[in-house]
């Protein structure tokens, strides 16, 4: 396909991201007059001013979330987890200013009917919309020429990737390398690419307008090369992409960042940033609040209990580490007859004298961890996370277990990914550490509200009384 036919259906992305926010402006406000009609409800102020506090705090969040940018390299799902967290956001804003102000004809359920048609809307024609470009492209429309320069692992793992989604309508033309000379299989595919020739010739085909988008994958410690090739390729109308060799590292979250000018690039970093730290939050304070209103009489009855059953106070505070390695008091209902928060903490094994026959019962059925439930409303901890280790044990594992810090990138949590996998209660050895790490870790790298929602769902059945809790 000649460079004419690639340039077909190309707009440019800035006036795709101005349709794309006016149509999502307009699904927003037809959707609230569809409800309204539906509901036979009569004209009146408040879906008006429901719609445009709507279109306010969903523009604001979308442009903070940077829902416009280009999608091409991602997943539809990636798009559709975040157009949905942020409607999610949107929504529970103007649902508090109604219930507390405006009082919107129909109620909660005009309400909940607006929510689910902007939901199904948003997303619906975002995947129509997909199937359609994917299709398009997968037909040498739409499509963007690509070289890599650079044939080394870093290049052919990009060009792996590539090969492996058309949907992206990435036209992969090869590599320009000037030290490979053979051409490169790729890693679980049959294709070959070939070394089409050395950086010079890259930049003579970018200056000819042969190629779109160059992909630089050299080593970091081409420095000098790397510096040449950006320079002449200044002199291109090209887009060109530094593809940085970090992936030697466990990454955590990496994501780009400017500081007053200056990009920069995270290694490890917490998911909880812009929209996600809203959606989490509000997620903590409305669960911890329905489930303190289901059990503030048995807590109640277990603080009794607690007291009248053995000397020493009702709760237990120990130092644990919280998000980003701060200091948090953890509350607990005492079962022990001990009271150790200081540099030498001893687990808990099977048959510890130190419980009490109260502190046992509530062990192994997890009643001792309610008062956390303070802990999250507090913005301490969240309702799923990392379980809280003792300082005394983050000190003791941090130096043998790889990467066991970066659990301290969100906040700790009352139940966790772990805990619903049968990781929880006494590490006798270093081997079950470290598998809870890797469950905490797989927890950060995949965090999504409906993950947190499954794994409250999974606590319901399995993670209150476990044989390891003791």
């Amino acid at each position: 396909m000649n460079s004419m036919d690639r340039g077909i259906l190309r707009p440019h992305q800035a006036t795709i991201s101005i349709l794309q926010k006016l149509l999502d402006m307009l699904v927003i406000s037809a959707s609230m007059i569809i409800v309204t009609l539906i509901n036979n409800t009569p004209f009146s102020d408040s879906p008006l001013i429901a719609s445009l506090l709507a279109l306010i705090i969903f523009y604001l969040l979308s442009d903070f979330g940077q829902l416009y940018t280009s999608w091409r390299g991602e997943r539809i799902r990636e798009e559709l987890r975040k157009v949905g967290g942020i409607w999610a956001v949107s929504f529970v804003g103007v649902f508090i200013t109604d219930y507390f102000v405006a009082n919107m004809p129909g109620g909660d359920s005009a309400l909940l009917q607006w929510f689910s048609l902007v939901l199904i809307s948003l997303c619906g024609y975002r995947i129509l919309l997909r199937t359609g470009l994917n299709a398009l492209r997968r037909r040498g429309f739409n499509t963007r020429s690509v070289a890599i320069a650079g044939a080394g692992p870093l290049g052919q793992r990009l060009a792996s990737n590539i090969a492996e989604a058309p949907w992206m309508g990435l036209d992969l033309l090869g590599f320009f390398d000037d030290k490979h000379r053979e051409p490169v299989r790729l890693a679980n595919s049959k294709v070959r690419l070939p070394i089409t020739g050395p950086l010079e010739q890259l930049v003579e085909q970018t200056r000819a307008g042969l190629i779109d988008r160059v992909y630089i994958t050299l080593p970091m410690r081409s420095e000098a090369r790397i510096k040449w090739l950006v320079d002449q390729l200044s002199d291109t109308t090209a887009s060109v992409y530094i593809v940085p060799d970090v992936f030697a590292f466990e990454l955590l979250h990496a994501r780009s960042q400017n500081i007053n000018g200056v990009p920069t690039i995270s290694i490890f970093d917490s998911p909880m940033t812009g929209a996600n730290s809203v959606i989490k939050r509000l997620e903590d304070i409305v669960l911890s609040l329905l489930i303190l209103c289901v059990v503030a009489i048995p807590m109640a009855l277990i603080a009794a209990v607690v007291k009248l059953s053995s000397p020493g106070p009702v709760f237990f505070r120990q130092k644990r580490y919280g998000i980003d390695g701060r200091s948090i008091e953890v509350w607990k209902f005492r079962s022990m007859r001990v009271m150790e928060n200081d540099a030498n903490v001893v687990q808990a094994t099977r048959g510890d004298n130190r419980i009490t026959p109260i502190g046992a019962f509530l062990r192994r059925t997890s009643l001792d961890e309610l008062p956390q439930f303070i802990n999250v409303l507090q913005g301490d901890m969240s309702i799923v996370g990392p379980r809280p280790h003792a300082v005394a044990h983050n000190e003791q594992y941090r130096g043998q277990i790889n990467s066991y810090m970066l659990r301290h990138k969100v906040k700790p949590g009352i139940t966790g990914w772990a805990q619903v996998n049968g990781w929880r209660g006494e590490t006798d050895t270093l081997d079950k550490m470290q598998k809870r790490i890797e469950h905490d870790l797989a927890y950060i790298h995949n965090w999504s509200l409906w993950w947190d929602l499954k794994i409250v769902f999974l606590t319901v059945f399995k993670g209150f009384i476990h044989k390891n809790a003791y």
